[in-house]
């Protein structure tokens, strides 16, 4: 392995690690201090993040199915089936980026994937929903809260992303 691919795949592992940390962390700081970071969409905040420093979708692809199980597995939420929907969200989520990003600003492409992975949760959520696998409300976060969250991960991301 070259010093190069070497030093890739170091600053990938320490992305990695620090976005489980990030994942880890969060439920941990909502208990502590009653804040309900969950609304700021964390899991997607490290995915992003991982895929603005890695620049490697597959290393991302990986965190979004890994992330919501290893959530679940150390503080038993997400709640089955929840984590798997969420799985999906976030895999979709860097799919979609990884597709767009080719075709337009990096920006939109991550607003735009936002969406369209959104789009297929809810699809999923209320087929399980009526399924009766899951007992909750379809959207329990308010449409415009997660659309103030979209915009703004969106622009930070563009902002980021342009700037490497």
């Amino acid at each position: 392995m070259s010093v190069i691919a070497r030093d890739k795949a170091v600053g990938i592992g320490l992305t990695d690690a620090a976005a489980v940390l990030f994942v880890f962390a969060v439920p941990a700081l909502s208990h502590l201090t009653s804040v309900p970071f969950y609304l700021l969409d964390p899991m997607r905040m490290a995915v992003l993040g991982a895929l603005l420093f890695s620049r490697n979708w597959k290393n991302a692809l990986v965190l979004a199915l890994a992330l919501p199980l290893f959530s679940f597995a150390v503080s038993g939420h997400p709640v089955y089936p929840k984590f798997l929907l969420i799985a999906v969200e976030l895999s979709a989520n860097v799919l979609l980026f990884a597709w767009l990003s080719r075709k337009m600003n990096a920006g939109i492409a991550a607003f735009v994937s936002i969406l369209l992975s959104k789009v297929l949760y809810y699809g999923f959520k209320a087929a399980v929903l009526s399924a009766g696998l899951l007992q909750a409300e379809l959207i329990s976060t308010t449409i415009w809260w997660q659309l103030g969250v979209a915009v703004g991960l969106s622009a930070a991301f563009a902002g980021l992303w342009n700037r490497r």
